[in-house]
């Protein structure tokens, strides 16, 4: 149930109360859940009412849903078991026993036995322990005290014992809002209306005369004239009067939805309060001319007006915020022209940096942009039009390119940090730059945004994510990842092309306003789930929507078809039109432009000038004609502090209007202008002069849009780029520059690797006894592997720290020990006597920092505590065996437990507890899989079943059976397993008949079944770490190598390659499961069949799996050849060096991690070179032609990899001082910087300098790894180095994390070799809710679930 109906329980529930209701009230509060009315319940247990009291708990527990409540139940019918034996009513007394707590028996045999022995007792006291009980009442009374002990500690209970604040009456308050607000809208309102039902929509009759009264003021309305008020109605009493909803909240929009559109994410209300048809809200406008009743909204939107609404008033008032009295004069007013720029094309779109306040950014109606620095009037960066990557366009784009290649900006806008810049086009595209502060541009995005044109682009930050929100003709709105591009949501509900967006925020809670020309209003949460509004906007054509600078006002700008234009500002709370801006000329000639600023002013282009005004006043403040030339409609944009005015001219140009601020601001340039000039013969003319902004950046991107034409309303599809009135000769006067080999198509031969000398594959030592290998997993920091058997034992390799391997980190060029605890222990499962180990399903599960581990092998869920390999705890006795676990994201206590009867459970360990049980899988659950982005839990089942659960409130969002494969008729069966890609949207399904990618709706992009080299079933698959590859085992012992976009097959690796004996012949072991390194994206494990475990990398000649597409002109030798034609210089070709990977890797992490060097500086240079090189062989730029790489990198490809290399052998003494930065980047490189051209920047900055580093004299870092027999002196070298390896391979753990603090149980471990109690683990692991209550006394000394003693009494 959603967070308003919960609320309208309340409001029911006093509504009952003050109507003495007492019965029904008690009723819906069992029924609803919401609200435990601890004084009726004393009241029912003091009176005895013992089938009352327990139907009334069983509305918020049962029996068996935790220890707490056990224990109340167990107290209540103890109690009224005593009581039947106290009255001498034996026959009672034995029904309650069999009925009643017999079922306490399972969990206490030997309490039970002795409660029946009381039946034997002539009186019950004559047993010890219940000698003190006295009279009924005094008993009842002693159990009530231990009862709401027991309650309050209950967290089924929490939030449910106290009644919200709320004024009293309140539902007859918002029905009395109601009325008066239908009122508003009569047609013909009368003074005194008489209401006669709540039924229907009030609608004052007609007078004789059909004459409109004469306005009254009411005191139910409060101080807003009305044309009259509701006299008090019914037999209560007059309604409370009218509260106003809070200022500045979205609520009214939030919860005033035209019901006459379908929104899938608004559930209908409840029977009997459906809202009724009204007028479409918001035909005039100053007077909004309808509004729907009550509507019930998702959680999102509710929890959004919750956090919105800051108090109420008590009168009605439709101001909204106040703001302080005119604290300005007009003198503040951009006026004064100081500046005129020649563009050179009709200006479509502008934007002032939001930090250096005299840089412009401007698109045209040919597709440039340009960057001015309007104090110096000098343009630092021109861009003509150019689709970067034709072979990757849509081919509706390449048609529209090919039949008409003029484009238009329709949009270009700042990022909120002024880092990035982006573009929308009129066709399809929209690309994102990457901006220096030294005034240049790099190329960051090209997105194949829209069909049709994009006409509109801002930056937001849902999630704390920058993202980039576009609109488009194809009617929907689209949020990209601003860093690698990805679509993250879509928005559809318009049925008119979009035309502008303007993201938003309040505290932290980000949602979407969106215009269409249809003159259509919504506003989206970032769910997906469907528009929370639905409203007209005045005029219903084209309309941008604002809010000014601090966020707290609202206001749109528009104009009709017929010329009219409407600026006003809205009433958020109400969704109404709060004040209407008159000065308008009657027929405006084009889509009249707005912006705002300084909190205080409103500025739009009309009638030839700029007009002003005051935000709390509707009438013109003033107005400049900028000295002539502008045209009829000029776009305008203000700089941040609105001190400086850009406003477009008919003769393509743009003039700067400035206050007495900006005349400083223009003059201070000028003045370091001219000084620089007498210190130095040279212009300035390559770099500009910055001042920064003083204030914070405010996430608001002001919409300034192309002007449009008149459509036809008519038309089903209308494109706004049809609308556009810019000159047709302007259009053509750039064509886009589509490369040649538009058509060329390449083909893709994977590699086939069948050699043991082209990879290089690890057998871990394993002396153990052998059993198949059912799970494997990485830990968290990539130093050490752990396995689970189907013999349920557990193994653990971890690899040491040495001149060798000098991060520690697992590796197949080096042989790790399989590591034990001194006294041998092993980690071994519990197992159920009834199944053995060897037919059970397994699971495991790691903490996010590699302490503990939960598994279970069929048997019981164990808790291992991964230094001492002991059992902390177990948890969830089959039968149903557990088959999958998965840790809650943002709460290790909370973990998701995958169940053989097909259930799932949500378990907190620290309270142990289940949560809630989701069913809606029919067989087993194989899969779990958190996104903390879409905020759900997705599930697999061996049913081929995909189910999507919301992590909120665990309800199910959708449901979908994986698609059966060409020639597989459905339904499948058998294992199905899920993975979140790094992006948290897209998700990696395996089966045995094929590997798929789906989105965030279930909606299947792509898949790939096995075929040709790769035709046994798969195995087992997963991402690689950096998202970029799929690793999918087979059943022939085979791995294939997958592109993740694509689902293509870069490489494909034979058994023979990584098991030198492998035979077809008899029963050849394969991958049962296959695990991929946390940090290194080409290293993969494999657990066998037979029992062993492998690990394979490339080569270090390969470096990486599979190569290039071939080039046209035929195949080259190099296994990664350079598209241009010419040679690639590999780092592997580099035979003198004889470098390792791994080697090399390690040598830079210690380099990374101290900031010293040991090694011979030409030994470290051609080591950097290698890595270097390697680094920059990632990225897709290499694969590119010649030019595409120029237009990507301004340089071929091999020109920047032999500029930076050379930068680097340039130091001939030492490395240079930026060394350690310098190892960071080449050792995470394509995470820090996913674009080339900024990774080369980057890698630019820190070679172009000139002190040099000398090598270090200190040690040079040794393995502090335990030996086995020395534990004691190997815990007190890791406390001393903090650089080293854990005992286990677990790097320590950084302060504050959210996972344990285990320093001291370790050390009591090992010491004391004691198994630490469920209450010790539920200290260390600690709980997420700080308001959690401990075990009470009575059971922390309790064996399993005893559940009392007699002593109570």
């Amino acid at each position: 149930m959603s967070s308003l109906s919960r609320e309208l329980v309340f409001l029911i529930l006093q509504f009952l109360d003050e109507e003495k209701f007492k019965e029904t009230v008690h009723r819906l509060e069992q029924e609803s859940g919401f609200f435990f009315n601890m004084k009726h319940f004393e009241d029912q247990v003091q009176a005895g009412e013992w089938d009352e009291v327990e139907r009334y708990l069983c509305g918020f527990t049962k029996v068996e849903d935790n220890r707490y409540s056990m224990k109340i139940f167990f107290e209540i019918r103890k109690q009224k078991y005593l009581e039947a034996l106290d009255r001498q009513d034996r026959a009672r007394a034995v029904e309650i026993l069999v009925k009643d707590l017999k079922v306490f028996s399972s969990f206490n045999e030997e309490l039970f036995k002795e409660i029946t022995q009381l039946l034997s007792l002539d009186n019950f006291r004559q047993n010890e322990q219940l000698s003190k009980y006295g009279d009924t009442k005094s008993a009842r009374n002693i159990m009530l005290i231990e009862l709401k002990k027991l309650i309050e500690a209950n967290p089924l209970f929490r939030d449910k014992l106290a009644f919200p604040a709320f004024k009293s009456s309140r539902l007859r308050t918002l029905i009395n809002q109601s009325l008066n607000w239908q009122h508003q809208l009569c047609k013909n309102p009368r003074p005194n209306p008489d209401i006669k039902t709540l039924f229907m929509d009030h609608s004052c009759t007609p007078t004789a005369n059909g004459s409109r009264p004469p306005p009254t003021n009411s005191p139910l309305v409060g101080p807003i004239p009305k044309a009259g008020a509701f006299p008090p109605i019914g037999a209560h009493g007059p309604f409370q009067p009218v509260v106003s909803p809070s200022p500045g909240a979205i609520a009214g929009w939030m919860s005033s939805t035209n019901p006459s559109l379908p929104h899938p994410a608004v559930p209908a209300a409840p029977p009997g309060m459906q809202p009724s048809s009204a007028a479409a809200f918001l035909k005039h406008p100053r007077t909004p001319t309808g509004v729907t009743g009550i509507d019930y909204q998702s959680a999102d939107s509710e929890h959004l007006m919750k956090r919105i609404r800051t108090g109420q008033a008590d009168e009605v008032s439709f101001s909204g915020v106040m703001h302080n009295s005119n604290v300005y004069s007009q003198d503040d007013l951009p006026r004064a022209v100081v500046r005129t720029l020649s563009q050179g094309s009709n200006v479509m779109s502008m934007d002032f940096h939001p930090q250096q306040q005299t840089i412009l950014l401007v698109g045209t109606n040919v597709g440039d942009i340009s960057l001015w620095e309007v104090g110096s009037r000098e343009r630092l960066v021109h861009r003509p039009f150019k689709v970067w990557d034709i072979q990757t366009a849509s081919t509706p784009l390449q048609t529209a390119l090919v039949n008409d290649a003029a484009i238009s900006v329709n949009r270009c806008v700042w990022a909120p940090d002024g880092l990035m810049l982006g573009v929308a086009f009129s066709k399809h595209i929209v690309q994102i730059y990457n901006y220096n502060p030294t005034g240049e541009l790099r190329q960051h995005l090209e997105i194949d945004a829209h069909v049709g044109g994009v006409n509109d682009i801002a930056f937001a930050h849902p999630n704390k994510q920058l993202c980039i929100v576009t609109c488009g003709d194809d009617r929907v709105i689209k949020v990209w990842d601003a860093v690698a591009g990805r679509r993250q949501y879509t928005f559809e509900g318009h049925e008119a092309p979009v035309y502008s967006v303007c993201p938003h925020y309040k505290e932290n809670i980000q949602f979407i306003f969106s215009t269409a020309i249809d003159g259509k209003i919504k506003a989206w949460l970032y769910d997906c789930l469907g528009s929370r509004v639905d409203y007209d906007a005045p005029g219903l054509w084209c309309t941008m929507m604002l809010y000014s600078a601090d966020g707290t006002r609202l206001f749109s700008c528009g104009t009709s078809k017929d010329g009219e234009s409407h600026l006003v500002e809205w009433n958020e709370s109400e969704g109404a039109i709060k004040r209407t801006y008159s000065g308008f000329r009657k027929r405006c000639l084009d889509v009249v432009q707005f912006d705002t600023t300084r909190n205080r002013f409103l500025a739009a282009g009309d009638e030839f000038q700029i007009k002003f005004w005051d935000m709390d006043n509707t009438n013109v403040l003033a107005a400049v004609d900028a000295d002539g030339g502008l045209p009829a409609s000029p776009r305008l944009r203000f700089n941040k502090e609105g001190s400086l005015l850009a406003v477009t001219t008919n003769d393509s140009g743009i003039k700067i209007l400035a206050n007495n601020d900006g005349l400083r601001l223009i003059r201070m340039l000028e003045g370091r202008a001219m000084e620089k000039n007498r210190g130095t013969s040279e212009p300035i003319n390559s770099k500009p002069l910055m001042v920064n902004a003083i204030g914070a950046i405010v996430n608001v991107p002001n919409a300034v849009v192309p002007s449009l034409e008149r459509p036809d309303r008519i038309q089903p599809v209308v494109s706004i780029s049809n609308l556009g009135t810019m000159e047709n000769s302007r259009l053509v006067d750039v064509k886009p520059r589509i490369s040649d080999d538009i058509d060329k198509i390449k083909s893709w031969k994977f590699s086939d690797v069948a050699d043991p000398s082209q990879m290089k594959a690890l057998r871990l030592p394993d002396s153990t006894t052998a059993g198949k290998i059912v799970r494997l997993i990485y830990t968290n920091n990539g130093l050490a592997l752990l396995a689970l058997a189907s013999n349920a034992v557990h193994k653990l390799w971890k690899w040491q720290r040495n001149e060798r391997n000098p991060s520690g980190k697992a590796s197949a060029y080096v042989a790790p020990q399989l590591w034990q605890p001194p006294n041998g222990t092993l980690m071994t499962n519990d197992v159920n006597d009834n199944k053995p180990a060897e037919e059970s399903i397994a699971c495991i599960a790691l903490s996010k920092n590699d302490s503990y581990v939960m598994s279970a092998s069929g048997g019981k869920v164990s808790l291992f505590n991964m230094m001492t390999f002991k059992v902390m705890t177990t948890f969830v006795s089959p039968p149903p065996a557990a088959t999958f676990l998965a840790f809650h994201p943002q709460d290790n206590n909370i973990i998701a437990i995958g169940m053989e009867d097909s259930t799932i459970l949500i378990y907190n360990v620290r309270v142990d507890e289940v949560k809630t049980k989701l069913k809606g899988h029919q067989n087993r659950i194989t899969g779990l899989a958190f996104s903390q982005i879409l905020n759900v839990l997705v599930s697999s089942g061996a049913d081929t079943q995909l189910c999507v659960w919301s992590i909120d409130g665990w309800e199910k969002k959708k449901t979908r059976f994986i698609q059966a494969p060409a020639g597989r008729q459905p339904p499948m069966v058998g294992e199905t397993k899920v993975q979140f890609h790094n992006d948290h949207t897209h998700l990696l399904v395996a089966h045995e008949s094929q590997v798929a990618v789906y989105d965030c709706k279930l909606e299947c992009l792509r898949s790939w079944s096995p075929k040709d080299a790769l035709a046994a079933p798969i195995s087992s698959a997963i991402y690689s770490c950096d998202g970029l590859l799929v690793y999918a085992s087979f059943c022939d012992g085979a791995v294939g190598v997958f592109d993740a976009d694509t689902l293509r097959l870069r490489c494909r690796v034979a058994p023979t390659a990584y098991i030198p004996s492998f035979s077809l012949s008899g029963n050849p072991s394969y991958p049962l499961v296959i695990a991929a390194h946390p940090s290194e994206p080409n290293q993969i494990a494999l657990g066998m069949t037979d029992g062993s475990v492998h690990v394979v990398e490339p080569s270090d000649v390969e470096l990486k799996w599979g190569g290039a597409p071939p080039l046209e002109n035929g195949p080259s030798n190099s296994s990664n050849p350079s598209p241009s034609g010419q040679a690639s210089e590999h780092p592997s070709r580099c035979k003198e060096s004889k470098l390792e990977v791994s080697e090399v890797r390690g040598v830079l992490q210690v380099i990374a991690s101290t900031g010293k060097f040991w090694q011979d500086w030409d030994k470290l240079k051609s080591m950097l070179s290698f890595q270097l090189k390697q680094v920059l062989l990632e990225y897709p730029e290499e694969e590119m032609t010649s030019e595409q790489q120029i237009a990507s990198l301004g340089e071929t490809y091999p020109e920047l990899v032999k500029r930076l290399d050379e930068a680097l052998h340039n130091f001939t003494e030492g490395p240079p001082f930026t060394l350690q930065r310098l190892c960071e980047i080449l050792l995470d490189a394509k995470r820090i910087y996913p674009n080339l051209s900024k990774l080369a920047l980057a890698l630019e900055k820190n070679l172009l300098v000139t002190s040099m580093l000398t090598a270090s004299t200190d040690p040079y870092p040794q393995s502090t790894v335990q030996n086995s027999v020395e534990p004691d002196k190997a815990i007190e070298e890791a406390k001393i180095h903090s650089d080293s390896v854990a005992q286990n391979g677990v790097e320590p753990m950084v302060s504050g994390d959210r996972d344990e603090v285990m320093s001291e149980v370790v050390q009591a471990d090992i010491d004391n070799d004691m198994t630490i109690a469920m209450e010790a683990f539920e200290d260390i692991v600690g709980s997420s809710d700080a308001n959690s209550v401990q075990t009470p006394v009575w059971d922390a000394n309790a064996k399993g679930r005893k559940c009392a003693s007699w002593t109570d009494r």
